[in-house]
């Protein structure tokens, strides 16, 4: 899988952190019959593989994927877990390479335009803006945008159903990370409802 066909199953990637193991099967089903097909579920929590190993095998149509990855092991760990795809907070060459080596998809954090140099140099070009809107939001993917036009980005990291429709506006955007579909009141509630509502009103956002 090429990590920038993630991007046409939809303009929202859900960042998600699972505190429960019981919650992920679940939550999975909420986020797919609103719409939402490809799952990052971070390295956040002590149950983060467990719970991606229970989606990888209760819930097939999901395209899953781990988030904060942050080192070989993360990832290595996140493909034994049944993992189709990593996100990196940041990026090093280490691992990069050893992402490519396992036959594991790798969409790497950056921040600057060092780190997408070095993301170039390693052959990525598909790279996540985190933390977006911290480091500069819509205004710095418009200046990243002259000198590195053969890079797509996936802000991620303050992104809201408000802005989400400006970033997808940017030509070099083609999808938006968002921790929105998935709040920790309705998953404590296990309100399963809301959060499908939530992921259909994402599927639907569209570039302004």
């Amino acid at each position: 899988m090429n990590t920038l066909d993630l991007a046409k199953h939809g303009p929202v990637i859900p960042v998600i952190v699972i505190n429960k193991v019981e919650d992920a099967v679940p939550m999975a089903e909420a986020l797919l019959e609103g719409g939402i097909r490809v799952l990052e579920v971070t390295l956040r929590s002590s149950c983060a593989l467990q719970a991606m190993e229970a989606i990888a095998k209760s819930v097939p149509d999901a395209i899953l994927g781990s988030g904060t990855v942050r080192n070989i092991a993360d990832a290595q760990a996140s493909k034994d877990a049944g993992c189709q795809f990593a996100v990196s907070p940041g990026y090093t060459s280490e691992l990069g390479k050893a992402a490519r080596a396992m036959g594991l998809p790798l969409l790497p954090g950056v921040s600057t335009g060092s780190e997408i140099m070095q993301a170039n140099a390693d052959d990525y070009f598909f790279l996540k803006l985190f933390p977006a809107v911290a480091v500069g939001g819509i205004n710095l993917l418009k200046g990243f945008s002259g000198p590195f036009g053969d890079v797509k980005f996936c802000p991620t990291g303050g992104v809201t159903p408000e802005s989400a429709p400006q970033f997808l506006a940017l030509p070099n955007v083609v999808v938006c990370g968002g921790t929105w579909l998935t709040p920790a009141d309705a998953v404590a509630a296990k309100n399963w409802a809301h959060i499908t509502k939530l992921a259909r009103e994402a599927s639907a956002i569209k570039a302004a």
